[in-house]
């Protein structure tokens, strides 16, 4: 079976948790996107002691190995800042899209989450969902995943700077696919977040199956 479920949308939103759970519940592989990303511009900026070139971020994304997706720093909003830059550079994306592409139609199925899966990476994904949420409440689940290094003013600003490069980006820009549901986590607990995310997927499979 090749069943591709897409998930989109901005950084804290609850995609990934969603993501993870999908695949869980459907014995789905799993990709977070983001990660080949944040792997890609943190390696950019140890290599550039803190600068990015470009030509050399290309250069680490045709290189990239799964093991390379293991590294503890990849949580951290250094990566995260980093992942957002390197994104917007379309030869790091030309690199990383071929990868992504063959995960996507995987024999078994698969779950990728990030920012462009619906649109890009997979636009003619069988389930698709958009999960968003306010500014405020996404920069207080991010501030809570940290370690205090950050007010949550820092964070918010952060988070806001993001979303609008990663809307504003020439390369594949953050946007709703037409064919998406919109799940809003706002107001929602991570339960019933996830339960109405696979009632989606799962009235998506084949004959409805579950």
């Amino acid at each position: 079976m090749k069943f591709t479920v897409a998930i989109d949308g901005p950084a804290a939103a609850g995609k990934g948790t969603i993501g993870r759970a999908v695949a869980a519940e459907l014995g789905l592989a799993y990709l977070d996107t983001g990660l080949l990303y944040r792997a890609v511009g943190v390696q950019a900026l140890d290599d550039g002691r803190g600068v990015i070139d470009p030509h050399w971020a290309a250069e680490i994304a045709r290189r990239l190995e799964p093991d390379d997706l293991e590294r503890p720093a990849l949580r951290s909003a250094r990566a995260s800042a980093a992942a957002s830059k390197v994104a917007a550079l379309p030869e790091v994306r030309a690199a990383l899209l071929d990868f992504q592409k063959r995960f996507a139609r995987r024999e078994g199925g698969a779950v990728l989450d990030g920012r462009d899966i619906g649109t890009v990476i997979a636009p003619n994904a069988e389930a698709k969902l958009f999960v968003t949420a306010s500014d405020e409440v996404r920069a207080r689940r991010r501030a809570a995943e940290m370690d205090g290094g950050q007010s949550l003013g820092q964070v918010l600003a952060e988070i806001r700077a993001r979303d609008a490069r990663d809307a504003g980006r020439d390369a594949a820009p953050m946007v709703a696919a037409a064919d998406a549901l919109l799940l809003d986590t706002t107001d929602l607990s991570i339960d019933a977040a996830v339960a109405a995310a696979i009632a989606h997927v799962k009235s998506r499979l084949p004959q409805g199956g579950a």
